[in-house]
């Protein structure tokens, strides 16, 4: 634990890094193919010398993303106690007016991860540690994932998984749903039974494709059916729930709580899936996790293409919420996971399909800060 008085301590700056990279294979999903990818990191300093770090999902307009962090949000904080996070939190949300969501959310997110890390470092304590925890020092991971394309690339995406030892795979589905049909019978079959299977749609469908794709994905043993609609048409989703017996999954368009609230009470979805750089950080994803867990449906973190402070953030909450399903673990190797850090990417780290929690205090990462300037968006 550090000499320093946690009630003396105060923030001196907080500086937004918007980064960009050239994705080293391309993502393809129903959206379409994602060859760059950004983020925000947010680094805050104390007078302590405690620094903490956090990440804003921003995958396309990075400095903007920034300019709010540091016009916005910084003046809120500069000179308070970083330990105060729930209410910095609370300030930071009446930076804008209107409904919770978009970048706002986000740039809070990447605020709130860095607080939480710096409280970990004052107490000496990981974070996980800090939010109470069930005994857990690995959680469980899936790879992802599985891009759509033709039979022969998606065979040797799942190949290259099952390879590294992957016993939980997503694959991506997307139109035309006759060919999504037959690839995840394709897919199962070369698999094997023993292996884990869900199915990511990228909000692909209508109700009706949905429920076809359902069928194939029920008939084939997969576990889950992730965002199969436009995550506003929750209506559609308390639909599709009564004619589909593939579990659904769904969450990480959610910005706060309230956004998951209805499909979580009523049991639509079995699975939530918030993403801690866009869902408001540690603070409010934990919440959300906690209100899955009241309503006995499980809690799988979201990743996607983000980096390695994203991943780590998201391990600490998987080792502490009693609900934890299965983490995404993302298994390109961007910069953002290989660069920013001394730490591995996940999916080099995991075994087994088990990712280790780290240790250290806060986070447990330390930022190279001089590969952070090399990526940083021009």
């Amino acid at each position: 634990m550090s000499d320093a008085n946690p009630a003396d301590v105060k923030i001196v700056d907080v500086i937004a890094h918007p980064l960009t990279q050239t994705l080293p294979r391309p993502t393809v999903t129903s959206w379409g193919k994602y060859t760059e990818v950004s983020i925000v990191l947010v680094e805050i300093r104390t007078d302590a010398g405690f620094v903490g770090v956090g990440e804003t999902l921003a995958r396309f307009s990075p400095k903007a993303y920034a300019e709010l962090i540091e016009t916005s949000l910084k003046p809120r904080l500069i000179g308070q106690n970083p330990t105060d996070i729930m209410q910095h939190w609370r300030t930071m949300r009446r930076a804008l007016s209107g409904r919770a969501g978009g970048m706002l959310i986000e740039a809070i997110a990447g605020v709130d991860i860095a607080l939480w890390d710096i409280m970990g470092k004052i107490a000496g304590l990981p974070i996980f540690r800090l939010l109470g925890g069930v005994g857990r020092t690995q959680v469980p991971v899936y790879a992802a994932s599985v891009n759509w394309g033709t039979d022969e690339f998606m065979d040797g995406e799942l190949d290259r998984y099952l390879e590294k030892g992957f016993p939980r795979v997503k694959v991506k589905v997307a139109d035309p749903v006759r060919d999504a049909c037959r690839r995840i019978e394709r897919l199962r079959k070369r698999a094997g039974d023993d292996i884990e299977l869900c199915a990511d749609a990228n909000w692909a469908y209508t109700l009706e494709e949905a429920v076809d794709v359902g069928r194939a994905l029920t008939a084939n043993g997969y576990f889950w059916f992730e965002e199969p609609l436009r995550p506003e048409d929750e209506q559609g989703y308390e639909q599709l729930r009564r004619q589909c017996a593939t579990p659904l999954a769904a969450g990480e368009s959610n910005y706060t709580l309230d956004q998951a609230m209805r499909l979580v009470a009523n049991r639509t979805l079995s699975y939530l899936q918030p993403d801690v750089a866009r869902s408001g950080g540690i603070t409010e994803t934990r919440r959300m996790a906690e209100f899955a867990a009241a309503h006995d449906v499980s809690y799988a973190p979201h990743i996607g293409m983000s980096g390695i402070v994203c991943e780590t953030a998201s391990v600490h909450l998987a080792a502490a919420m009693p609900n934890l399903r299965a983490m995404e673990c993302e298994t390109d190797s961007s910069p953002f996971k290989t660069a920013i850090t001394g730490a591995a990417p996940g999916a080099d780290r995991q075994k087994n399909g088990y990712l280790p929690v780290p240790t250290g205090p806060g986070l447990g990462i330390e930022v190279d800060w001089d590969a952070v300037a090399r990526l940083r968006a021009s």
